[in-house]
């Protein structure tokens, strides 16, 4: 008979427990936005040319960047995790970045061009092999940033190649620890025609340069378009999609480095028949 009451007072108390305590918080991921096609196919245009507004947040506070390697060939002294350490390191502040700087929120707060760069986290676990899911990415994210902070951009490379995937990178949003972050997923691309800049710097590997025009693209629409429904036009393109794979007539320079990057869509620059092409500008024009 005791033994029968001690149970039912055991499972009492766990039970109590077990409505006391909030069960963890759950990862949300958003879609996939600015998927950054391969070279030659042709890009999205709307009905009207401009970017309208739709009403969302934009990255007011800059972006707070910790670059995520995954996959078993990644090391922490791999040339890539080095080279693309140099390009966020000064990207931030720079006329590229301010490219983003005439778009605003419902309550004209402009994005900041601020990016300070965190370092990397190399998980040397088997990444996907092949096309993953936002859900994936971020669980990927949920289990190597242990803080997580509301103005925080974690862009995910992986070692896998881009194979038949129709696309180089994305970026998309989500909720890790109750707190939305912004992240991006990239595939290795290295040898990628369709994903290659052809840069003329030699000073990093074509993986390299490859990435960093495709990193600059995604950071630059998680500034403007963070949650999804800021800026776009009227076919969801971008700021960044809008001008894919066209450039300007110069090198990016961020500090000692120097970058084959493409430029971003500013209304701006459209309204006043302005820019390497109609549009786009990349902070040297």
């Amino acid at each position: 008979m005791r033994l029968a009451v001690l149970a039912v007072f055991v499972a009492t108390l766990v039970a109590a427990a077990a409505q006391a305590s909030p069960p963890p918080p759950t990862q949300t991921a958003g879609g996939m936005s600015g998927l950054v096609t391969p070279k030659g196919e042709a890009r999205r245009r709307g009905s009207t040319p401009n970017l309208l507004y739709h009403g969302g947040p934009v990255m007011r506070n800059g972006a707070a960047v910790t670059a995520i390697f995954w996959g078993s060939s990644w090391s922490s002294s791999d040339p890539t995790v080095a080279g693309l350490g140099d390009f966020y390191t000064g990207v931030g502040g720079s006329s590229y970045a301010g490219t983003n700087t005439e778009y605003t929120d419902s309550t004209r707060g402009t994005v900041s061009s601020a990016v300070s760069y965190n370092g990397s986290v190399v998980d040397t676990s088997p990444g996907p092999s092949r096309a993953p899911s936002t859900s994936a990415i971020l669980a990927e994210v949920a289990k190597v940033i242990t803080n997580p902070v509301p103005n925080g951009y974690y862009p995910v490379y992986v070692d896998a190649p881009r194979g038949h995937a129709g696309y180089c990178a994305w970026h998309s949003y989500g909720t890790v620890k109750g707190v939305t972050v912004q992240f991006a997923f990239f595939f290795n691309l290295t040898g990628d025609p369709g994903c290659d800049p052809d840069s003329p710097v030699t000073a990093y590997s074509q993986n390299v340069a490859a990435l960093a025009n495709v990193s600059g693209h995604e950071l630059s629409e998680a500034l403007t378009d963070p949650n999804l429904n800021a800026w776009y036009d009227s076919s969801g393109a971008e700021n960044s999609d809008k001008c894919a794979w066209t450039f300007g007539s110069s090198l990016l320079h961020f500090g000692a480095t120097a970058w084959k990057i493409q430029g971003n869509w500013s209304n701006a620059a459209y309204d006043a028949n302005h820019g390497y092409v109609r549009g786009c500008i990349d902070g040297t024009n």
